[in-house]
This record gives C-alpha cells, sequence and structure tokens, in this order.
C-alpha cells in the first residue's frame, strides 16, 4: 500500500464552520487571527483509493493548515513556512510517502521550494496536473458548446503564475488565437515575446482584463486573487470561463446572470477505486477531489516518490506526463461541473440556443 498526505486550508471563513462549528458565532477577524497560531491537524483519512493499472491501493491523510488565504498571504513567509513545516513533520510521522500542497500554501514564498528542503519526503504542488486538466477540461467544453479549438481565441487569465504560464505553452499553437493577461505587465511581456520566438505568432497580450475576457470564446482563468475579478458583464455570449483558480475569479451571480456562458469548473478529478473515500466533505460528490490532491496521488501509485512539481515554473513537458500516467491509474475529468455540481446536457444545449448567432470564434 502506498501513502501520501495533503495540505489545504479554509478558503473562506465559513469554511472554519465545517470543522469548528462554534467559529460561525465570532468576529471573522477574530477567528481568522486566533487560528494562525494553531498547529496543523490532522483532517480527514483517505482510503479505498485503487489503481486501475496495477491494483496498488492508497491510503492518505488530509492535513489543514487552520488559516485562510488573506492570513496566508499577508503573514510573513518565514512564520507561513514554519507552519508548513509542521504538517509536513506531521504527514512523516503517519507514514506518507509525499506530501502534496493545496491552495495558497502552493503560492506562498517560493512555491515549496523551501519546504522540500526542511523534509525527509518529497513534496508536490500538483500544478502540473492541475495544468493538464484544466486545458482538457476547456477544451472539451468548447467542443461541446460547437466551438473549434483550432479556430478559437482563448485567453489565459493570471498567464505569468506556474499554472498559467504552463497552460500557455501548451496551447499556444493549438488555438486559433491566444491572448494572456496578468498583473505585473514585465513577466507578461517577456512570456509573450518568448512564444513568439518559439513561432507562436498568434499571441496577444490583454491589456484590459474585460477586454480580453469579452473578446475570448474559450477563458482559462488561472489568477490567485482573493476575490472574484470578472464579472459576469464581461464574459461573450456563447463562450466557455474554466475557473481553475480557488477562491474563484468568476463572480458567484454568472449562472443567474448569463446563462448563455457555460462556467465549468476547472480540475475536478474523479479517483479510482469502488470503496473510494476521500475522508472529507470538500463539496464535491464521493470520489471526486481537485486535481492539486489528485497529482499526489498519482504519483504515490506510480511510486514516483519526488519533488515532481515545484517552484514558479513547470515543464509542459511534464504536464503532459503527470496526465498520462493519471489515465493510466484511472483518474478521470469529473465530466462538466459548475459551483460544485455537474452540468446536464440539457444545459449545454440550452446554452447553444442562447448563444445562436454569436458563437464566438
Amino acid at each position: 500500500m502506498r501513502r501520501f498526505a495533503f495540505v489545504l486550508h479554509p478558503l473562506r471563513f465559513d469554511d472554519f464552520a465545517r470543522k469548528f462549528k462554534f467559529t460561525r458565532y465570532l468576529p471573522e477577524h477574530l477567528v481568522e487571527n486566533a487560528f494562525k497560531f494553531v498547529n496543523p491537524l490532522v483532517t480527514g483519512h483517505v482510503t479505498g483509493v485503487r489503481s486501475e493499472a496495477t491494483g496498488e491501493e492508497l491510503e492518505g491523510w488530509l492535513i489543514g493548515l487552520p488559516m485562510t488565504p488573506r492570513v496566508i498571504m499577508e503573514s510573513p513567509y518565514p512564520f507561513v513556512l514554519k507552519k508548513l513545516e509542521k504538517a509536513g513533520h506531521l504527514a512523516e510521522s503517519l507514514g506518507a510517502e509525499i506530501l502534496g500542497l493545496g491552495a495558497f500554501t502552493k503560492i506562498a514564498g517560493d512555491r515549496g521550494l523551501s519546504l522540500a528542503n526542511r523534509l525527509n519526503i518529497p513534496v508536490t504542488t500538483g500544478n502540473s496536473y492541475t495544468t493538464a486538466t484544466a486545458i482538457e477540461g476547456a477544451m472539451s467544453a468548447a467542443e461541446r458548446i460547437g466551438i473549434d479549438p483550432a479556430r478559437a481565441t482563448v485567453t489565459v487569465i493570471g498567464a505569468t503564475g506556474s499554472i498559467g504560464r504552463a497552460a500557455s505553452m501548451r496551447l499556444a499553437g493549438q488555438v486559433g488565437r491566444l491572448i494572456i493577461t496578468a498583473r505585473r505587465p514585465e513577466p507578461l511581456r517577456q512570456l509573450a515575446d518568448w512564444l513568439r520566438q518559439m513561432g507562436q505568432d498568434q499571441v496577444e497580450i490583454g491589456e484590459s482584463l474585460p477586454a480580453a475576457v469579452g473578446e475570448a470564446g474559450v477563458v482559462i482563468a488561472v489568477a490567485s486573487a482573493q476575490e472574484a475579478i470578472v464579472e459576469p458583464k464581461h464574459l461573450r455570449p456563447g463562450s466557455v470561463f474554466c475557473d481553475v483558480a480557488r477562491p474563484r475569479t468568476l463572480s458567484g451571480v454568472v449562472q443567474k446572470e448569463r446563462p448563455d456562458v457555460l462556467v465549468i469548473d476547472g480540475g475536478v478529478i474523479q479517483v479510482p477505486g469502488a470503496d473510494a473515500d476521500m475522508g472529507l466533505d470538500f463539496g464535491f460528490p464521493p470520489k471526486m477531489v481537485e486535481a492539486c490532491m489528485a497529482e499526489t496521488m498519482i504519483l504515490a501509485l506510480e511510486g514516483r516518490l519526488e519533488p515532481f512539481t515545484l517552484g514558479p515554473e513547470i515543464s509542459p513537458d511534464k504536464v503532459g506526463e503527470i496526465h498520462r500516467l493519471g489515465a493510466r491509474h484511472g483518474f478521470r475529468l469529473a465530466g462538466l461541473r459548475r459551483f460544485e455540481r455537474a452540468i446536464a446536457d440539457s444545459e449545454v444545449q440550452a446554452i447553444r440556443r442562447l448563444a445562436t448567432g454569436s458563437a464566438p470564434v
């Protein structure tokens, strides 16, 4: 049996109440500031995951870091690193062979590099598999709604981050036109120049986020923001918006205000194993996890006990490799989902009808 551990944290203040019900009656700032001094703790036990290729069984532990995105990003990194180191040592004591980082724990500081040097087990951010499945999901959704990816305008929000950069590299040359956006202009310009030097002449820099979103038939959002940065009014009728970021990039009211847009969650994965139990309510149906956690599980099952994805840059080759390994062991995209629920075929067809005459390319 292979063993792994995965570090997660509350994305919103309300998430504290899932584990500590008394917090719902207390002021938000009081809870956040108090819990950042609480040590990491085991919040779930994963059992029953089994490889379709080898029959190998997997066991894992979910280790909670009780810090919200705001607290993680506003705290000095040495403080956050010390907390992550404690989480890593807890994972080691439980028998984990590899440690995965979730949400903002893989964004803070140097994206796992310093942590990996302090532990006796390898660390991965899961960003390679997140990249692979975000592209797979977005392109699949585009085809379902009648968009030809090879002719489509695709916008990547957060293109200078780890996932955004790798996604841009994988998409360039495969889509009709690629628009990249990010908060920092100089790294964005450098990425665009590099892609053009590689012969990808269809790459453009989106000077305005609303315009870049409005021109796109497909949007892949991987920006790490603490609140929504894209509003429903920005979206083009008949387009696909793949929201990979957590917290979400897109305002939650989009479902009500824009029935002519197909919004999907990026990187929701169904794991193999008839008796698979994730050990914690993620807001998904049973046997479903985020892609970053799935990468850690895939590497454990494959026996690839190595720092597969670390640091600010992701190898496009590794994106393809982990995608193949995931398929080999039986990890698959959990269909099309929006705000943690399945999207029925009837909804997709309704969006196609609403967008008739304005389908983007």
